[in-house]
């Protein structure tokens, strides 16, 4: 089964869902605003998309600048970060078969899903 992690006000996450729901394949979604994922939940997000911490933080988010831009974080403080501050987490991120996509492009997406 797919999984998104999904945020309904972002047109990107929206856009994404779309794009789901049309592939007739069946599907869950996370609204992780309010379902936050747990520090090992995110871990394991990493883990299946295969990239950095960091790379999953949306940096231009007010949180982001105001609480934790320009300080030395490490892996731990990161994803902490983003528990607790949910808005930091890039959308939307798909799940399927054990892998993960940040599914911002539909292209990406598309064959993705395939």
């Amino acid at each position: 089964m797919i999984q998104i992690y999904h945020n309904p006000r972002c047109g990107k996450s929206r856009n994404c869902l779309a794009f789901i729901e049309n592939s007739k394949q069946e599907f869950e979604i996370i609204p992780y605003l309010t379902e936050t994922p747990t520090f090992d939940q995110l871990k394991k997000l990493l883990k299946q998309l295969n990239i950095e911490p960091i790379q999953l933080v949306r940096t231009k988010e007010k949180v982001w600048i105001e609480n934790f831009k320009g300080k030395t974080l490490n892996e731990e403080q990161i994803i902490n970060a983003m528990v607790e501050n949910p808005i930091l987490i890039e959308r939307p991120i798909v799940v399927k078969d054990g892998k993960a996509i940040i599914g911002r492009d539909p292209d990406l997406v598309a064959s993705f899903l395939d």
